[in-house]
């Protein structure tokens, strides 16, 4: 990866850190808040004959996870482009 300058650089990498961390932030949300936190509150919800709170903690932040992967990769190509580093 071969930036134009130092400048560029920096503000590549400092808007990935907050790209990483937001996406660990509803990562950590999701499997602490939905599967431990509001487990009572969720468990008034039934899913696919499952309470709510038992199915994010065994099987819902695993689905959330993958998904951010997802997402992380279609934003950071779209952050590679911007600073002009993309694959080819």
């Amino acid at each position: 990866m071969a930036f134009e300058n130092n400048e560029k650089a920096e503000g590549y990498w400092r808007e990935n850190l907050r790209l990483v961390l937001g996406l660990l932030g509803i990562w950590a949300a999701v499997s602490f808040g939905c599967g431990i936190l509001l487990v009572d509150v969720l468990n008034e919800i039934h899913l696919m004959g499952f309470k709510l709170g038992f199915w994010f903690a065994q099987q819902g932040a695993m689905y959330v996870f993958v998904a951010l992967i997802f997402v992380y990769v279609k934003k950071a190509n779209a952050l590679d482009k911007k600073y002009n580093v993309q694959e080819d």
